[in-house]
């Protein structure tokens, strides 16, 4: 038991460290190479925060538990929308109307619709994984389309020329590195880092919640969940902290759309999952709310406050009590 609690603060202690150096070294090369901190936000942190869920959903699914391999993503991308959002709120404003963000939060709403339909189904297997890797490769090949379009608008090629466009968000220099190979450095620390402290903090926090006696569906998709989500929550506060309020949106809206399409796209083409009933009735329907919820924040271009912060905090903690008071139904 003491050992499940050091590994629960080691790893939220590394999460935290990782964050911090993954979100400045990918600012120092947002604005080196010109290309807006969205863009960053959607594909290098993304990606790298990302990672923990590809290897517990893997994990799981050849072990035959299910319930946390699909209550992992799901679960992940509620918390994503309303802790991740919510709590770097309390922090400073959080601004949502950067450019491509409603063009991406719809793309993600879309992407959600599918899943959810292909869950209804009643499990996930290799033809739907084939499915969510070709949307996977739509939206990076849009990504990549748009990183080009900016960059060839603002006339950028290997310098940050247009440091005074407002996709920059007017970064604070000196609290990125200028060092291109520092900046690399400490991006690689913090994709590395983020996954390793995640782990840390999952197997912790299994263990705990192990021995209270709930089911694999609820661990998947409350104390699972939130331990993947940690990267995303760590990046993200340290972005509030930091005024790199950019990267929060971003962040969110491309991890949700890897967790469905990357996380779960690999791990059903690998091997089919059955879809939990209980996932069906609930949690699939809140994921669903929450997509529409950020894609409401980027289409009416809203800047998330304390009161907004507040109120996301407060439903992801009834989404929490949701999920436990049905498991005891």
């Amino acid at each position: 038991m003491l050992f499940s609690y050091a590994a629960l603060l080691g790893g939220l202690a590394l999460l935290i460290f990782a964050g911090d150096l993954l979100v400045r070294g990918a600012v120092s090369i947002a604005k080196a190479l010109g290309i807006p901190t969205l863009i960053i936000g959607l594909t290098i942190v993304a990606f790298g925060t990302s990672a923990p869920e590809l290897f517990i959903s893997l994990s799981a699914a050849f072990d035959g538990v299910s319930g946390v391999a699909i209550g992992n993503v799901v679960g992940s991308n509620i918390a994503n929308v309303l802790l991740v959002m919510g709590v770097p709120a309390l922090i400073a404003a959080t601004p949502c109307d950067e450019k491509g963000a409603h063009r991406n939060a719809l793309f993600m709403l879309v992407v959600s619709v599918i899943f959810a339909a292909l869950c209804f189904l009643g499990t996930l297997n290799f033809y739907a994984g084939i499915g969510l890797l070709i949307l996977l490769v739509i939206f990076l090949a849009d990504s990549v389309r748009a990183t080009r379009k900016h960059k060839k608008e603002n006339g950028v090629s290997t310098t940050a020329e247009a440091d005074d466009d407002d996709d920059e968000d007017e970064l604070d220099v000196e609290s990125v590195p200028e060092n291109k190979l520092v900046a690399t450095a400490y991006i690689l620390f913090g994709l590395v880092g983020l996954p390793l402290g995640a782990q840390l903090t999952i197997n912790g926090a299994t263990e705990l919640a192990s021995s209270w006696g709930v089911s694999d569906a609820v661990i998947g998709l409350t104390v699972v969940a939130l331990g993947t989500s940690l990267p995303e929550l760590a990046t993200t506060v340290m972005a509030a902290i930091r005024q790199h309020s950019a990267v929060a949106i971003g962040n969110v809206i491309g991890s949700n759309v890897f967790n469905l399409l990357a996380i779960m796209g690999i791990t059903v083409t690998v091997i089919p999952i059955p879809v939990p009933e209980q996932i069906l009735v609930y949690d699939i329907w809140v994921m669903l709310a929450c997509a529409v919820l950020l894609y409401i924040f980027a289409a009416k271009r809203l800047c998330l406050g304390k009161v907004w912060g507040i109120f996301l905090s407060v439903a992801y903690i009834a989404y929490i009590y949701g999920v436990f008071a049905l498991d005891f139904i």
